[in-house]
């Protein structure tokens, strides 16, 4: 059977940090697009999600992510500019202070509620599912190129 030709997998997460409640952190991307995004990045091959998602947090930001849950999968083709991916998004906390490493050009600590940084790729969608999900505690109902997760 040939391989199919499939969108590469990245990971996202929206980090609560426990010590400022409502609080998120945003990378400044190093890279185009540039802007502000979730801290997040591609799967290494042999890489379980979650694992990839711990990783890219702490390598863009330092901090040591508690996965908590899969907020969804978000897969619109047309969501990141350099080509199609297909995202899973978790939210995950983590205690102390943000510094930028790797990818990131800079941090910045934002209320969830209140952002008004320019966000690249789909990140304002996940951000609006985020707060839904804050409010109700069930993931927002599906989309186009959206894929919401069963969180309990």
């Amino acid at each position: 059977m040939p391989v199919p030709i499939t969108p590469p997998v990245t990971v996202d997460v929206i980090i609560e940090l426990r010590e400022q409640p409502g609080a998120i952190v945003l990378i400044e991307r190093r890279y185009p697009p540039l802007g502000f995004a979730l801290p997040g990045g591609f799967v290494d091959v042999g890489e379980k999600l979650e694992d990839a998602a711990i990783r890219e947090a702490r390598e863009e930001t330092g901090l040591a992510v508690e996965l908590r849950s899969l907020l969804g999968c978000y897969s619109d083709p047309a969501r990141d500019p350099r080509g199609q991916t297909v995202s899973a998004v978790y939210v995950g906390t983590a205690g102390g202070t943000p510094h930028a490493g790797d990818d990131a050009a800079g941090i910045r600590v934002v209320q969830a509620a209140h952002i008004t940084l320019p966000l690249v790729f789909d990140h304002r969608d996940i951000l609006d599912d985020y707060l839904v999900f804050l409010l109700t505690g069930r993931p927002a109902p599906v989309r186009p190129g959206k894929v919401t997760a069963a969180i309990p």
